[in-house]
Protein backbone atom coordinates (compact mmCIF):
# COMPACT_ATOMS: atom_id res chain seq x y z
CA UNK A 1 0.00 0.00 0.00
CA UNK A 2 1.35 3.39 -0.97
CA UNK A 3 1.65 5.93 1.80
CA UNK A 4 -0.26 9.17 1.49
CA UNK A 5 1.77 12.07 0.20
CA UNK A 6 1.15 14.70 2.84
CA UNK A 7 4.30 16.52 1.74
CA UNK A 8 3.13 16.97 -1.83
CA UNK A 9 -0.30 17.97 -0.53
CA UNK A 10 1.21 20.78 1.57
CA UNK A 11 3.34 22.05 -1.31
CA UNK A 12 0.26 21.83 -3.55
CA UNK A 13 -1.65 24.06 -1.13
CA UNK A 14 1.09 26.67 -1.45
CA UNK A 15 1.02 26.25 -5.24
CA UNK A 16 -2.73 26.85 -5.35
CA UNK A 17 -2.43 29.97 -3.20
CA UNK A 18 0.40 31.15 -5.46
CA UNK A 19 -1.72 30.66 -8.58
CA UNK A 20 -4.96 32.17 -7.28
CA UNK A 21 -3.87 34.53 -4.50
CA UNK A 22 -2.53 37.37 -6.65
CA UNK A 23 -5.85 37.57 -8.52
CA UNK A 24 -7.79 37.50 -5.26
CA UNK A 25 -5.60 40.25 -3.80
CA UNK A 26 -5.13 42.49 -6.84
CA UNK A 27 -8.21 42.17 -9.11
CA UNK A 28 -9.90 45.16 -7.49
CA UNK A 29 -9.97 48.94 -7.22
CA UNK A 30 -6.71 49.14 -5.25
CA UNK A 31 -4.65 47.55 -8.03
CA UNK A 32 -5.97 46.51 -11.47
CA UNK A 33 -8.84 49.01 -11.52
CA UNK A 34 -7.05 51.81 -9.64
CA UNK A 35 -7.48 54.99 -11.74
CA UNK A 36 -4.45 56.57 -10.03
CA UNK A 37 -2.06 53.86 -11.23
CA UNK A 38 -0.19 54.64 -14.43
CA UNK A 39 -0.43 52.06 -17.24
CA UNK A 40 3.12 50.83 -16.66
CA UNK A 41 2.38 50.05 -13.00
CA UNK A 42 -0.69 48.08 -14.12
CA UNK A 43 1.51 46.27 -16.65
CA UNK A 44 3.84 45.11 -13.87
CA UNK A 45 0.90 44.17 -11.66
CA UNK A 46 -0.47 42.03 -14.49
CA UNK A 47 2.96 40.50 -14.98
CA UNK A 48 3.13 39.62 -11.29
CA UNK A 49 -0.34 38.06 -11.29
CA UNK A 50 0.47 36.01 -14.40
CA UNK A 51 3.77 34.96 -12.85
CA UNK A 52 1.97 33.63 -9.77
CA UNK A 53 -0.40 31.64 -11.98
CA UNK A 54 2.48 30.24 -14.04
CA UNK A 55 4.59 29.32 -11.00
CA UNK A 56 1.68 27.72 -9.15
CA UNK A 57 0.47 25.59 -12.05
CA UNK A 58 3.97 24.54 -13.09
CA UNK A 59 4.73 23.58 -9.51
CA UNK A 60 1.63 21.38 -9.41
CA UNK A 61 2.60 19.75 -12.70
CA UNK A 62 6.12 19.01 -11.46
CA UNK A 63 4.86 17.60 -8.17
CA UNK A 64 2.17 15.29 -9.53
CA UNK A 65 3.21 14.18 -13.03
CA UNK A 66 5.43 11.41 -11.70
CA UNK A 67 6.53 11.32 -8.06
CA UNK A 68 10.30 11.72 -8.00
CA UNK A 69 13.05 13.60 -6.26
CA UNK A 70 13.55 15.84 -9.31
CA UNK A 71 9.83 16.64 -9.48
CA UNK A 72 9.78 17.37 -5.76
CA UNK A 73 12.80 19.66 -5.98
CA UNK A 74 11.37 21.57 -8.95
CA UNK A 75 7.88 21.75 -7.44
CA UNK A 76 9.14 23.08 -4.12
CA UNK A 77 11.38 25.69 -5.74
CA UNK A 78 8.58 26.85 -8.04
CA UNK A 79 6.13 27.01 -5.12
CA UNK A 80 8.59 29.20 -3.18
CA UNK A 81 9.80 31.65 -5.82
CA UNK A 82 6.78 33.97 -5.80
CA UNK A 83 6.97 34.40 -2.03
CA UNK A 84 10.76 34.78 -1.88
CA UNK A 85 10.67 37.45 -4.58
CA UNK A 86 7.79 39.21 -2.83
CA UNK A 87 9.85 39.47 0.34
CA UNK A 88 12.95 40.56 -1.61
CA UNK A 89 10.98 43.40 -3.23
CA UNK A 90 11.22 45.29 0.05
CA UNK A 91 14.98 45.66 -0.52
CA UNK A 92 14.57 47.88 -3.59
CA UNK A 93 15.04 51.63 -3.14
CA UNK A 94 11.79 53.43 -2.37
CA UNK A 95 9.83 50.20 -2.12
CA UNK A 96 7.02 49.77 0.39
CA UNK A 97 4.61 46.91 0.93
CA UNK A 98 1.62 49.29 1.04
CA UNK A 99 0.85 52.70 -0.40
CA UNK A 100 0.43 55.66 1.93
CA UNK A 101 -1.49 56.26 4.09
CA UNK A 102 -1.32 52.52 4.88
CA UNK A 103 0.30 51.98 8.26
CA UNK A 104 0.85 48.22 8.02
CA UNK A 105 4.52 47.55 7.32
CA UNK A 106 4.25 44.20 5.50
CA UNK A 107 0.77 42.67 5.46
CA UNK A 108 1.88 40.19 2.77
CA UNK A 109 3.96 38.43 5.43
CA UNK A 110 0.73 36.89 6.74
CA UNK A 111 0.66 34.79 3.56
CA UNK A 112 4.32 34.70 2.45
CA UNK A 113 5.84 33.33 5.66
CA UNK A 114 3.26 30.54 6.18
CA UNK A 115 3.48 29.63 2.47
CA UNK A 116 7.24 29.22 2.71
CA UNK A 117 6.92 27.28 5.98
CA UNK A 118 4.31 24.91 4.49
CA UNK A 119 6.49 24.35 1.45
CA UNK A 120 9.52 23.58 3.62
CA UNK A 121 7.53 21.18 5.81
CA UNK A 122 6.02 19.54 2.74
CA UNK A 123 9.45 19.15 1.20
CA UNK A 124 10.86 17.44 4.29
CA UNK A 125 7.87 15.10 4.57
CA UNK A 126 7.97 14.15 0.90
CA UNK A 127 11.74 13.61 0.94
CA UNK A 128 11.28 11.17 3.82
CA UNK A 129 8.45 9.39 2.02
CA UNK A 130 10.46 9.05 -1.16
CA UNK A 131 13.49 7.77 0.76
CA UNK A 132 11.35 4.98 2.29
CA UNK A 133 10.55 3.88 -1.26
Amino acid sequence: MRSKSWGRALISLTSLVTAVGPYKADWNETHVFNPDWPPHAKFHNGQTMSLGLALGTTSLWQLWRRPSRAGLDAGAVLASLYWVTQISALAYPGSRAVDPPGADRFPQAKIAVPALALTALGYVLERRRLARG
